[in-house]
Order: structure tokens, then sequence, then C-alpha cells
């Protein structure tokens, strides 16, 4: 029994040195990975490593213009006296607005207490009782990418309910978080369903086609049929990675986590169905309040300042309700998690319900300490220009390849996963790098809404395989939840097939709806000027 518990850091699956060539890669990545220090070590050492070269660049006078300010672009020294002493004084401030700590605290809190209290066990058994094991991964890939309109909820929601769910119904558990990673983050511009990220990336991208065409309009949404169809690309795509590539590989590594915290196939009583859906109905009245109240057109959930009559003020990325979307998720989790409690017996005072927030917290203990170090690190790596440069060198060495259209544009996804790995934003890389590609591809014939299309694929594809990723330590924390020695190397060699197959599969689908000419959003076009 001990011998069958017991991982190694280096353990790799059982099919190493008789699979293919890629499985031989994957296994590589995996043992190379999880040799690196503890991930909260290895983002202190990240922190050094950006002060050291930082105090070695900064002299150096790289010739780069900042395209939104005018101003040279150069390498901070982040080891002088003033840096430093900045860095002391605001320590404590980074930390504490490190924005996915807010988010993700706040969210297991309903989280907690919709868990703990047995809603969501209740709910996962029902829905596993009429949906058939094969379309799991498909299903919980859907799920993955309808998240994406409520902002970063899917990071703290839909990824570990993957693990759950693949649980529950036999199989293993870190195939169905790496499937529902792939759908929330890999996925990250495929959705049916309009979000804030819309029109903030497209505020970038007519920014930087003024630059050329001062009286230049575009539509908001101006990429909706494309992602829209590129939804359901994601969920095939994925779902065959998960169930041949990804979990075969995964059989070799062993389940060792606490069996008291694992979901149970148990059936449901009659007493916990019925309270399963008095928790249900309340959630429902819960959206339905939530509806009433930001349907009238002067709503105080609407962005009073919007003025385009195409879409909603709803989904600007300035309204009220897209800001409150994670309190949102609280409220709504907890309602039918206390009511269901309550109903089925299982909760006797408030105290139970306290009781269940504080056991989601202990969980988090790990994650708050990760997240400490991963916030200086990214500030740091963001104040000293090293991530942004590095962006614009290679911007500008595709700008000077003057390569035809097509090309141009496969370019530009490449690279967009590239920088992707280095810069985690996705409107504050594009605010840098669409005034040099939007112009460039105009000057081509290509209209904004094609280039802001390109990036928005090589943005995505690459965000599972970075641990600059800020929720990165978060999943790793989800799959130590059943693979205590699960590391770095782990996540990444389960992610890679999906980064690797979303960028060709998606790049190829880019250019293949632009030859047959689907239209990529109303009032959207593929050449400039517009015809």
């Amino acid at each position: 029994m001990a011998d069958e518990k017991k991982i190694n850091e280096d353990e790799v699956p059982e099919s190493e040195g008789r699979g293919s060539l890629f499985d031989k890669f994957l296994n590589f990545i995996e043992k190379a990975g999880n040799k690196l220090p503890d991930p909260a070590m290895l983002f202190f050492l990240l922190l050094v490593i950006v002060w050291v070269f930082s105090a070695l660049l900064s002299p150096i006078d790289f010739g780069e213009v900042h395209p939104r300010t005018g101003e040279a672009l150069n390498v901070q020294n982040m080891l002088t006296g003033e840096n430093l002493a900045s860095f002391l004084a605001n320590m404590i401030e980074t930390f504490v607005l490190f924005a996915p700590l807010g988010i993700v605290l706040v969210a297991m809190l309903g989280v907690g207490v919709a868990e703990h209290s047995g809603w969501i066990d209740a709910g996962l058994k029902k829905l596993l009782g009429f949906t058939p094991k094969s379309l799991l991964t498909p299903m919980l890939i859907l799920i993955a990418i309808v998240s994406h309109t409520a902002a970063d909820a899917g990071y703290v929601l839909v990824i570990p309910l993957g693990g759950v769910i693949f649980y529950a119904a036999g199989r293993h558990p870190l195939a169905g978080i790496a499937a529902a990673f792939a759908g929330v983050s890999g996925g990250f511009s495929a959705n049916f369903i309009p979000s804030a990220i819309d029109p903030l990336l497209m505020s970038f991208t007519l920014e930087a086609a003024r630059i050329l065409d001062p009286e230049i309009m575009l539509n908001p949404l101006n990429n909706i049929y494309f992602t829209a169809l590129s939804s359901i690309l994601i969920v095939s795509v994925g779902w065959y990675i998960t169930d041949k590539i990804v979990e075969p590989r995964l059989e070799g590594i062993k389940v060792d986590g606490d069996e008291d915290e694992m979901p149970q196939m148990e059936d449901v009583t009659d007493k916990e169905s019925r309270a399963f859906w008095f928790g249900f109905a309340a959630m429902i009245l819960g959206l339905i309040g939530l509806f009433i109240w930001a349907w009238p057109e002067g709503s105080s959930l609407r962005d009073p300042n919007w003025d385009n009559p195409e879409v909603s003020s709803l989904f600007s990325f300035n309204a009220p309700l897209m800001q409150a979307i994670v309190p949102l998720i609280f409220i709504l989790l907890l309602i039918p998690g206390v009511v269901y409690g309550y109903a089925s017996g299982k909760y006797k005072s408030s105290k139970d319900m306290i009781d269940n927030m504080t056991k989601s917290m202990e969980s988090m203990g790990y994650y708050v300490v990760m997240a400490f170090f991963c916030a200086l690190f990214i500030d740091a790596f963001a104040k000293s220009n090293i991530g942004l440069l590095i962006a614009l060198k290679g911007a500008n060495f595709l700008q000077s390849l003057a390569l035809p259209g097509q090309i141009t544009i496969v370019g530009i996804v490449f690279l967009s996963a590239f920088v992707n790995i280095l810069v985690g934003s996705a409107s504050a890389k594009w605010a840098l790098i669409a005034p040099i590609f939007v112009p460039m591809l105009m000057q081509l014939g290509i209209s904004p809404d094609l280039t802001q299309a390109a990036y928005r694929v090589g943005d995505s594809v690459s965000n599972i395989i970075t641990p600059l990723l800020p929720y990165f330590p978060l999943v790793v924390v989800f799959c130590q939840r059943y693979v205590k020695k699960t590391g770095i190397g782990t996540l990444i060699s389960m992610m890679l097939p999906y980064s690797i197959i979303f960028l060709v599969v998606w790049t190829i689908f880019l250019l293949l709806y632009w030859w047959i000419g689907i239209p990529l959003s109303f009032e959207a076009n593929y050449v400039y000027p517009a015809n």
C-alpha cells in the first residue's frame, strides 16, 4: 500500500520509454519541470533574475520608442536605491492589489459554502446521472468557454469542478482539470456570448487604426461571429486531446489526495434531492432579481457613459455589472449553499456556514503564499520594461520582413503566442503592439477587425503553458488536491498538447475562415478600406 501511495518528484507516466516520440517529449518536459524549485520559490528566483537583468540591460539604448507615448523605451534598473525603496514601500500594496488574489478568495468563500454544504456535490451527481460518460469532456469544455462571460470566474469555479466531475465519474481528475483549464484559458477568445473583453480589445484596435485613418469606426463586437464558431472548434479539438492524448498519459499517475475531500458517487437521497432543488430555485430567483435590476435603461448596473446603440451598456468594460461579477458569483453560490444546508439538515446554525467558509480558506493557504511572490515578480517584470521591449522588438522585426498578408497574419498569431508567455494581460499587451500591427496591415489592405482576430488566437493558446499567468499557481494547487506531488512540470506537460494543437489548428481555421469569407461579425470587414 505504501508503494502505491509513493510518488517521487521525478516520476513520469508508466508509458515512458514505450510511447511515441511526442509522449517521450512530454515526459521529458514533466521531469524537467518538476525539478524546478517549489512554485513559490521559483517566483522569488525569477524576481531576483529580473532585478539582475534589469541592471545589466538598463545602460543599453535599444532604439525603441513606445508606440503609445512616443517616449524612448528602455529597461529600468530595478536595483537602484530609489526603485528598491519603492519596492519595499509598496510591497504590501502590490500583494493586496494583486488582481487574482481578491478574485480567488472572494469567489472561494461562496464556492466553499456551495461545496461543503453538499449542494454542488448533489448537483454533480444529478448531472452525471443523465450525462453519458463519453460526453463529459465536451460538456466541461463548453461550460469553461461560457465562463469567459463572467470575467475570470472560470479559473476559480470551472477548473476545480473539472477535477470533481471527472473524479466522481471514475476518470482521472487531472484530466478534468486540464480540459477545463484548456477551455477557460487556452480557448480564451472562443465564446458565443459577448463579454467585457470584446469592447475592451476593440477600443485599443480603434485607437491604433485612427493613427492611419482618424475617421474610421469599428463595431465593439467586431469578432463575435469568429469567436462563436471558434468555440465549436475548441470544444471539438479539446475533446480529442483530452480523451486521446492527455488522459491516457495520466494512467501512470496515482491519485493520492485526501479521500475525505473528494466526491463520492453515493446515490442522492430524496431529502438531498429536494434540498438541491430548493437551492437551485433560490439561485434562479436571485438571477431573476439581478435581471430585473439590470434590465431598465437607467439601471445603476449599466455604464452611464456608454453611447453605442449596437452593444448593451451592460457589457461595457466599465459597467458596474462587469465590475461586480465576482461578488455576484459569491452571492449566487452562497444562497443555494445555505438553502441546501438548512433544507438537508446539514446546517443547524449560521456557524456551520462560517465553518464551511473557513474550511475553503484553509485550502487556499498555499496559494496565498505563492500569490505573494508571484505578485512581486509580475510587478517588477512589468516595471522593468523587459517584456514590453521583447514584444516591440518582435513586432518591428515582423514588420521589417514585409511579408504577404496571409503570412503576416500567421506571424502575428505566432508572435502574440510567444509574447503572451512573457506578458500576461491581453489588453495591456494589445495596447502595446496594436499601434504597430493595425496600421501596418491596414497599409497591406487588411482590416483592423482581421488583425485583432489574429491577435486573439495567439493571445489565447499559450496562456496554459506559462507560469507567468497569474492563475497558473492556483491551477497547480487544484491539481495537488488529487496528486500531492503535482509540480509546474506536471501541469505544463499536461497542457502542452492543447497549446501546440490549438495554435496550429486555430491558425488554419482562421485562414480558412478568411478564405471562405465568413463574416467576422456584423459591420466587420476583412479588407481596408472597406468595399
